[in-house]
């Protein structure tokens, strides 16, 4: 793929995005940035919601992940519906009834203000962590396609990316996320659904026999009941999907805006069952693509000897190092017509801009509004600090994408999730203690909890295979954080 496909599919997309960012925010005042003035309609909102759950990391990780766990992530997506009906049914409702524009005043309501920073911030380190470490899968695919073959270096490439995140939302905020979300889900679909086309095509098949030929393949297995000891076991990824749903999405400033940001609860309760549904054929559509690029490499005499990374030719050369780099392989260096390799550029581009200004809204809300007091400010001091703070965020996070080059991993999405049970499992604590007791915690409870709660369950996990019998925690870590931080609030706590 040349270079200067590259460089104007990147400018055609940043065109786009821009327009439909500036159109959305005409108004550009706090409500437009924290709400979007809560006119969002249904229909956009559920898809903005897809759009929303799926990252370049998901775009780029979820189809590597195949060869060595199958179509396992459905067994996780089971879990995500009932996390869904939990979320539209008890945490919708509330947020509404409070008119909350971040989560976390509920809990500054329920137990007051150090418990409600002490969410605030543990989202924060959660968000900012997460949201970098997608932005740089990003930067890496972009920059061995591109900025190498103009000697740019890699920092050049991650403020580039940060700068052009910053303005589209400077002015619109979540008015401007839940349109360009929208946006995104249809290009990142259609560039998906495109290549499937393209890739049966080349394998002299028809839709019918490339599910079949997906389907005989263990490649496509779902369902592991077996092994409890195996992180693909049925009911460790369904109750951890559960669990990181409501946490990561019901919990998370990020994920919730959109649906904040409809005329109703009804609406962002329909809009939320609707967009489970959506995503999860998404979901379905990744993996298929996996198993399709697994079984396109294997007729040319590249595949996995013993089932794993990496992929060899016939003369046992290195050909696709990581999961990770399957999709881009495939795009852009197996023969396929160029319009391939500039629909992957252009779902990944897509998905990543979105999300990282998604990201970059709900952090600069949160920090305001939780960390900051900004509520109490007058409207002009509240523009002037929520610009401020919107700067310092996307500076923070271009640091943490040049670090993250120095800690390069494969299998982004595994290390998000995990990550994820560290930090949002003791938020998840902290709303089900409010939620499902009438009790106070003692003051400094909360982070004393929020600290002290991670770092004994990472050492548990760390040991585990030799303290429980060879058993090993994957993305169920969240349900022992968030088990721990309850019980150790209920243990520090006292009669309302």
């Amino acid at each position: 793929m040349s270079s200067v496909a590259i460089i104007l599919t990147l400018c055609g997309y940043l065109a786009l995005l821009f327009v439909v960012a500036r159109r959305a925010a005409r108004r550009g005042d706090n409500a437009t940035f924290f709400t979007g003035g809560r006119t969002t309609p249904r229909l956009v909102a559920s898809i903005a919601m897809v759009g929303a759950a799926m990252s370049g990391v998901t775009y780029i990780s979820v189809p590597g992940t195949v060869l060595t766990d199958g179509f396992s992530y459905l067994q996780t997506t089971l879990g995500f519906f009932v996390g869904y009906v939990i979320i539209s049914t008890v945490l919708i409702p509330l947020y509404y009834r409070l008119g909350v524009v971040s989560l976390y005043e509920y809990l500054d309501s329920r137990f007051g203000g150090v418990a409600h920073r002490t969410g605030a911030w543990l989202f924060f380190v959660a968000k900012i962590a997460s949201a970098s470490l997608r932005a740089y899968v990003v930067c890496v695919v972009l920059q061995a396609l591109l900025f190498d073959g103009y000697n740019i270096p890699f920092a050049v490439n991650a403020a580039l990316m940060m700068l052009l995140v910053w303005l589209y939302t400077r002015h619109g905020g979540v008015r401007s996320v839940v349109w360009t979300e929208m946006m995104k889900t249809l290009l990142m679909v259609g560039s998906i659904v495109v290549c499937i086309v393209f890739v049966i095509g080349d394998m002299n098949l028809d839709v019918e026999g490339a599910v079949a030929t997906v389907a005989d393949s263990h490649l496509s297995d779902i369902f592991f009941f077996d092994n409890p000891l195996d992180s693909r076991y049925f009911w460790k990824q369904f109750v951890a999907g559960i669990f990181l749903v409501v946490a990561m999405t019901g919990l998370d400033q990020d994920m919730m805006q959109t649906m904040l940001s409809c005329r109703s609860r009804r609406d962002a309760q329909r809009g939320m069952m609707s967009s489970i549904v959506l995503q999860s054929v998404v979901i379905l559509l990744f993996l298929m693509l996996g198993a399709l690029f697994y079984l396109y490499l294997a007729g040319r005499g590249i595949s996995a000897t013993g089932g794993a990374m990496p992929l060899t030719d016939a003369s046992g050369g290195v050909v696709v190092a990581r999961g990770d780099d399957l999709f881009g392989y495939v795009a852009t260096e197996c023969g396929l017509p160029m319009v391939v390799g500039i629909l992957f550029l252009l779902g990944l581009i897509a998905s990543t801009y979105t999300s990282a200004g998604s990201a970059l809204t709900a952090l600069t809300t949160s920090f305001t509004l939780d960390i900051m007091g900004g509520k109490s400010l007058t409207e002009e001091r509240l523009s002037t600090l929520r610009h401020r703070i919107h700067t310092l965020i996307a500076v923070a996070m271009t640091l943490i994408i040049i670090c993250f080059e120095l800690f390069s991993s494969s299998g982004v999405i595994k290390l998000i999730f995990t990550v994820a049970g560290y930090t949002y499992g003791p938020i998840l604590g902290l709303f089900a203690f409010g939620l499902c007791t009438r009790r106070l915690p003692l003051r400094y409870a909360p982070p004393i909890v929020a600290v002290v709660v991670p770092v004994v369950c990472y050492i548990v996990s760390a040991h585990s295979e030799a303290w429980l019998g060879g058993y090993t925690f994957s993305y169920e870590i969240i349900v022992l954080n968030a088990a721990l931080c309850f019980i150790s609030l209920l243990l520090f706590s006292k009669r309302k």
